[in-house]
């Protein structure tokens, strides 16, 4: 492959970030050592030219008076990152919701100073998923700077099953929660300038779009074929989604140019050469599999096409 990948899911955890989500009890999951040399090498080795970098999700559940000033200091952490490595690297800036004046500031500081190439929001901010509608002002600012919006969940809240971690389903549903309360409450229409990418896949709404859109109470006066066309619009990454019973379905369901690769590094770390293999060998054309790689992508980061 003489271009190599743009990966779209792609996690940092720069060190003084992660110690202070340790001290504060919001980092509970196994340890993952990180650091930008072996994110390098990882890349070489799975043949990312590119990684859009956006933070571990764990940091979106943030104390309120802790949220601005470390969504600035990440969103700086990974923009120095771009500075020094432009070629390999491009961020989501991190917006601490659900402090919509704060985030509005740190999108004006992201884009004007530091020089984005999207932003990360969580799938719900507390329970209250994207349509909330305290968050119009968010979508109308990212809507004029006709952004990208790369989604990552965190969970349903409650209780999670036992012996079922929520990484395992409940991030899956989180994602189709939010897909369908942007559809249901206009955003995908309103706000048409965004390109919204759904993690791992979209969860299961390729799998399950065109049962859920046959439920009129919940789409008000959309149709079901609506609803499955506005569910098209987003795009999906193919972090932990690559294999041989998801592929075949998103590849029949999102719209061209609409599946983007993506990793997961490094809370993925094991399962990465299962996934890309398999996306390696899946029978489709060259032209198919240098779109995931990293035609689409180019297409959504003008800076990383440049």
């Amino acid at each position: 492959m003489t271009q190599g990948r743009i990966d779209t899911h792609h996690h940092v955890l720069p060190p003084q970030y992660r110690n202070w989500l340790i001290d504060k009890g919001l980092y509970k999951a196994r340890p993952v050592p990180w650091s930008v040399s072996g994110t390098v090498a990882m890349m070489d080795e799975a043949a990312i030219q590119t990684a859009v970098v956006s933070t571990a999700p764990i940091g979106l559940r943030l104390d309120p008076e802790d949220q601005a000033p470390k969504a600035r200091e990440v969103n700086e952490y990974t923009a120095e990152m771009v500075k020094d490595r432009p070629d390999r690297f491009g961020f989501f800036a991190t917006l601490p919701l659900p402090n919509v004046e704060a985030a509005l500031e740190e999108i004006r500081f992201s884009y004007d100073e530091l020089n984005a190439d999207g932003v990360l929001i969580p799938t719900n901010v507390h329970g209250r998923y994207l349509g909330d509608p305290e968050f119009e002002p968010v979508f109308e600012e990212l809507n004029r700077r006709n952004a990208v919006i790369f989604t990552h969940p965190t969970g349903v809240g409650g209780t999670p099953a036992p012996g079922i971690p929520s990484y395992v389903a409940d991030y899956l549903l989180d994602t189709v929660r939010t897909a369908i309360d942007l559809v249901r409450t206009g955003r995908t229409v309103r706000f048409s300038n965004l390109k919204i990418i759904l993690s791992h896949g979209g969860g299961f709404v390729p799998f399950a779009a065109h049962r859920m859109a046959t439920a009129p109470a919940t789409w008000g006066d959309l149709t079901t074929a609506e609803v499955v066309e506005q569910l098209r619009s987003f795009y999906f990454d193919l972090a932990l989604t690559a294999s041989p019973s998801s592929l075949p379905s998103l590849l029949a369901f999102a719209k061209p140019g609409h599946l983007l690769y993506g990793s997961d590094w490094p809370f993925a770390e094991e399962e990465i050469p299962y996934y890309t293999g398999f996306l390696d060998n899946h029978p489709m054309s060259e032209e198919e599999r240098a779109a995931i790689n990293y035609g689409n992508a180019q297409a959504l980061f003008a800076r990383i096409m440049r």
